[in-house]
């Protein structure tokens, strides 16, 4: 049995050829990591196939992730005592000429004006909320959630907060609610949440301690 092979639930994809895909795809990118797609793929049907697959819109991260979310389930499983989840956020940047179809993850400093203030620019992307489970050694188990978005979802929220009070907006409308709606489906996933001790940096605090962000 391939190691891939754990890692992709063919049933969670409407065509099971496009979880054979990415079983395959996942085997080449891990054999050369770091390297663009056609070095990965090493020839043009690999290639091909590789982009038709990313480019399809019938396949989501749901479908690719779900078997990676019972693979981590059934790790953590083998083990005892405590868990931890670790939760953080990364962002992918893009050059488009169209950004508007992918969407903002925030603004950032490219030139100074003539009067010597910066100019900012509108940076295209996504961005991705995870959670990490690890032992209490380092040792990483998978991920037990991920959100991803772009920030156009949110545009005006920092101005919306200088005319309204914060805490009157429910945590749901809000981007930082993604501390909670991870929290909630590691918990879901694993069960056991006594074995769990979620851990998240500052951005977290009011989520986890007020409920509110």
């Amino acid at each position: 049995m391939r190691w891939a092979d754990g890692e992709v639930d063919l049933n969670a994809f409407r065509d099971k050829r496009l979880g054979e895909r990415l079983r395959t795809m996942l085997e080449q990118m891990a054999g050369a990591i770091g390297a663009p797609i056609p070095m990965a793929c090493r020839d043009w049907a690999n290639t091909k196939a590789a982009y038709r697959f990313l480019s399809n819109g019938s396949v989501n991260e749901g479908e690719i992730l779900a078997g990676h979310f019972q693979a981590t389930r059934a790790r953590i499983g083998t083990l005892e005592g405590p868990i931890l989840v670790l939760q953080d956020t990364t962002e992918f940047s893009y050059q488009r000429r169209a950004p508007e179809k992918i969407g903002a993850i925030g603004l950032a400093p490219s030139r100074r004006h003539k009067n010597g203030r910066l100019r900012l620019h509108t940076v295209c992307g996504l961005l991705m909320h995870f959670s990490l489970a690890i032992t209490t050694e380092g040792l990483p188990l998978g991920l037990t959630a991920a959100k991803f978005w772009t920030r156009t979802k949110f545009k005006g929220t920092n101005a919306l907060k200088r005319r309204i009070n914060p805490t009157r907006v429910p945590i749901e409308e809000k981007e930082s609610y993604r501390w909670l709606e991870n929290m909630r489906q590691s918990t879901a996933m694993l069960g056991e949440p006594e074995r769990l001790v979620h851990i998240g940096d500052r951005g977290s605090v009011s989520n986890f301690v007020c409920g509110r962000a």
